[in-house]
């Protein structure tokens, strides 16, 4: 049983940035597998970032260039670092976490990207 609380989803501007976090209750070195995950209003939900044990990352293309994720072993933290926002970057934010077991899922956090 692996807990995935997200933070740091808030109102942004347009252009603007914000960095999201996914704070994980086991050690993520265990982990195959951890990233992100977002949903819009009457959208599916669709992959944003992953990154593996070995440090391998993948991005959706809409998110490539400006999206940065990475992973800190030692607080058990996957963060997401979000540049250049627009305002089809809002939606709800999902950490995920990928095990030989099972997989996780975060509550999620709600990014808003208005002016």
């Amino acid at each position: 049983q692996v807990l995935l609380v997200e933070s740091g989803g808030g109102l942004v501007q347009p252009g603007g940035s914000a960095r999201l976090s996914c704070a994980a209750s086991e050690s993520i070195f265990s982990m195959d597998g951890m990233g992100w995950y977002r949903q819009a209003p009457g959208k599916q939900r669709e992959l944003v970032a992953m990154v593996t044990r070995a440090g391998n990352t993948n991005y959706a293309d809409s998110v490539k260039g400006r999206f940065t994720i990475s992973r800190d072993n030692a607080k058990n933290t996957v963060p997401l670092q979000m540049n250049s926002l627009k305002p089809e970057d809002a939606a709800v934010y999902y950490c995920y976490a990928r095990t030989r077991a099972r997989d996780y899922w975060g509550q999620g956090t709600r990014v808003t990207v208005s002016s």
